[in-house]
Formats: structure tokens, sequence, C-alpha cells
């Protein structure tokens, strides 16, 4: 791990986002919340904080982070046969919070395929990436698409 024990603790904030493609009787299932397995949107948003927390357990390392606040939106995207998902993560510290915003979109991504699964074979996650960062000695990132 590197030593980030001489840097000054700052307030860190990133965004990630990510996409679950899928057939529109498939976003339509989610929707009306009838999926086999439960609640698509709410089972996806709370593995999502979940794996944001536990982030340093999955990611070699990645140290492990007091984080002030972890919030993951998924978001039906009618129109294009997907559900967007965002996590934001903050915390105070002395290294940034990038990889626990990644990893709550791609797991919150991966639960919402492991409940579809049986529905649609072709569900995929697609295009999880960093959108936003700040705080800290490197500075700020704002992706194209933020």
């Amino acid at each position: 791990m590197v030593d980030v024990g001489e840097k000054a603790p700052t307030m860190r904030r990133a965004i990630a986002r990510g996409y679950v493609h899928m057939q529109a009787a498939t976003l339509r299932a989610i929707i009306a919340q009838q999926v086999a397995k439960g609640d698509v949107l709410q089972v996806g948003r709370i593995a999502g904080i979940m794996a944001a927390k536990q982030t340093s357990a999955l990611i070699p390392m990645c140290h492990p982070l007091a984080l002030t606040h972890v919030s993951v939106d998924l978001c039906p995207e009618l129109d294009t046969d997907r559900v967007r998902i965002e996590a934001e993560v903050r915390n105070i510290g002395p290294t940034g919070v990038e990889m626990e915003a990644l990893t709550a979109v791609t797991v919150a991504g991966l639960t919402g395929y492991d409940m579809c699964k049986s529905m649609d074979r072709g569900t995929r996650l697609a295009d999880v990436e960093l959108i936003y960062k700040n705080g800290g000695q490197n500075g700020g990132y704002t992706g194209p698409d933020a």
C-alpha cells in the first residue's frame, strides 16, 4: 500500500456512473416490481452502498476508509432500455474515494444482472467510469459526460 500517513486530511468526493442494458420487457418488469427475486432498484441500491463500505476488502492495496456519505441511485431509462447507476461517495481523509464510488456502481450493476439473468440472458453491465472527483493534492477531475 502507498503510505498516506503524511498527507493532510481533506474533504474528498467522487461520483461514478455505469449502465445495465437489457431488453425492454426486462426493464418494464423492473419498474413494475415483477422480478421474481424482488425489487431490483432497491436491492441494487443497498448492494452498492454495502460494496462501497467494503472496497478495501475487495481491491488489493486499497486503503480502508471512514466514509462520511454514500449514495447510490438507479434510474430506469425507458428510451434506451437501460438502468443508469450513479454513486457518490465522500469522506475526510488523506486519500480519495474513487475506488469506493466505482465499486458501488459495479456491484449495484452486478446485483441487477443477477436478479434479472433468468429472464434476460443478454443483460449487460457497461461503461462504468469515474465522472467527477475533488479533494487532495492532485486536484479535481471532471469527466466528459459529467
